[in-house]
């Protein structure tokens, strides 16, 4: 029976899958300032939204800015990995907006300020997730990147968990190891060559407060109707 919001919620965030959960230390403590950065079509996005199934399961209120989806691909997208949101959004557990440059008219440097006024009006949200920040981070300066992360983090103080997602060539390398530093959590998407075949990997870099040990490098790969799903590297390799 999936609970109206108000439901007591579990201090750690999961992904819903208990193995990848034990390769990310048990999960991602809440209140954590989180980024998961890596390459084009590595994955970031499905680790993400395998993350807001698991929190939401677990009695946790999510809102999703989305940058990627309209909320009916995002939607049609969860349910193709056999995610089935809508129950979810009926009871305001999930609200899904779209954030747009084009749409809004404004520029990326009003639009953090905008996703940090939306944030701050909304106190019910335990998980926050921003997919994705690379259109407004390659339009707007490092200093205005690394100020509205430090904004997140006042955020996350009160024990919300924001979650934001980008292309890691959308950073300079300077901005990129600040933020890195910055975070409670860091994941990493990429692709690899194993064997005779393309896998995505996903490193778990740092979760500061992690109940078990982190930094686990995760092959996996995404099938439909089933979502993520771990390779063994021997697997990968044959």
């Amino acid at each position: 029976m999936i609970e109206a919001p108000g439901a007591r919620f579990s201090k750690t965030l999961s992904t819903g899958n208990a193995e990848i959960d034990n390769k990310m230390g048990g999960g991602i403590p809440s209140g954590s300032l989180t980024l998961v950065e890596g390459q084009s079509d590595s994955g970031k996005s499905v680790v993400v939204q395998q993350m807001i199934w698991g929190s939401l399961m677990d009695g946790a209120t999510v809102t999703l800015y989305t940058s990627e989806n309209t909320v009916k691909s995002f939607i049609r997208q969860m349910s193709s990995l056999s995610l089935d949101i809508l129950d979810f959004m009926l009871l305001r557990r999930l609200k899904v907006l779209e954030v747009s440059t084009q749409r809004s008219g404004m520029d990326s440097k009003q639009i953090f300020e905008m996703l940090l006024d939306s944030m701050r009006a909304d106190r019910t949200s335990d998980l926050v997730v921003v997919d994705s920040l690379t259109t407004f981070v390659t339009h707007t300066s490092s200093d205005d990147t690394l100020a509205y992360f430090e904004e997140c983090r006042e955020i996350c103080s009160d024990g919300r968990t924001v979650m934001n997602v980008a292309n890691s060539y959308a950073f300079d390398n300077a901005a990129l190891a600040r933020l890195r530093s910055m975070c409670d959590a860091h994941l990493s998407t990429r692709v690899e060559e194993v064997g005779d075949q393309l896998v995505k990997i996903l490193e778990v870099a740092k979760i500061r407060g992690a109940s078990k040990t982190t930094g686990n490098i995760i092959t996996f790969d995404v099938e439909p109707n089933m979502g993520m799903r771990i390779i063994p590297i021997s697997k990968a390799k044959a």
